[in-house]
């Protein structure tokens, strides 16, 4: 395996919770995913550019998008694969791929949240990889993480709130972190960063002249099941998912749980 995290990236991870690793897209691929976004946001005229779920899905996916395979191509690029199989182990399943547009000047502000509060998984698993299309900065609403925050593998309250301008309506609940500890996971084009499913993480709203986007690609490990009887915070996020039908990807090693099905959702 091509080793792209060194042994301190790894830590940092294991520590912080988080890493951005070294490794950038290769800009004949960048290029190629910024016109593919340019053409996903122009299928979906109907969708909020921050909340274009299951984008790697060809053609119209169960959650109402109009995905592209490129972004299924992108999940699978062997040195971001190499480098989750460095954070999971070399049991690896993609089951989620997620493009937050923000639009200049009016993009939705990402309450602070856990990721795992939404997701069907037993045991709790998953790293995320966060690959920046565009320029992700403080100005135009980055990622922001409260390091440290995943390691007593605790999912906190989350409050709902019936409001248009979040991309999730779901958000932590007063008094469960401090908000002085975030840190900026500022990205140019190409960069990314990894997160436990664990962290606490969000992001402020886009009220800059320049758009941000970044395309979320979820891998967990061969040990976890992807349970589709489940039903956490049943559509109640702001976000519409389709979990009973959302395909899963073996994409290294073996289903460790030999209940995972990998039929489901396929075309």
């Amino acid at each position: 395996m091509t080793q792209r995290l060194s042994a301190d990236d790894i830590a940092h991870y294991q520590t912080q919770g988080f890493v951005i690793p070294p490794y950038r897209l290769e800009p004949e691929l960048l290029n190629g995913l910024q016109d593919a976004l340019n053409t996903l946001i122009a299928n979906n005229p109907g969708v909020r550019p921050e909340k274009l779920v299951s984008a790697h899905i060809e053609g119209r996916n169960d959650e109402g998008v109009h995905g592209s395979q490129r972004f299924l191509e992108l999940a699978m690029h062997p040195p971001i694969v190499d480098m989750v199989a460095q954070i999971i182990g070399p049991d690896i399943i993609l089951w989620g791929c997620h493009v937050f547009c923000k639009p200049a000047s009016e993009g939705f502000e990402t309450p602070w949240h856990q990721d795992g509060h939404y997701w069907p998984i037993r045991p709790l698993a998953t790293c995320t990889v966060w690959v920046a299309l565009e320029p992700s900065t403080r100005e135009n609403g980055c990622l922001r993480v409260i390091p440290g925050s995943h390691r007593d593998h605790v999912l906190h309250e989350h409050l709902h709130e019936d409001r248009q301008d979040l991309v999730l309506n779901q958000r932590m609940a007063e008094g469960t972190f401090d908000e002085a500890q975030a840190v900026d996971l500022e990205l140019q084009p190409g960069e990314m960063s990894m997160h436990d499913v664990y962290m606490i993480h969000g992001a402020k709203a886009n009220t800059s002249t320049q758009r941000r986007t970044g395309v979320a690609l979820r891998f967990m490990p061969g040990s976890s099941l992807f349970d589709r009887d489940l039903r956490p915070v049943d559509g109640k996020t702001g976000v519409p998912v389709s979990f009973g039908t959302r395909p899963l990807w073996l994409l290294r090693g073996e289903d460790r749980t030999g209940r995972n099905d990998f039929q489901v959702g396929h075309r």
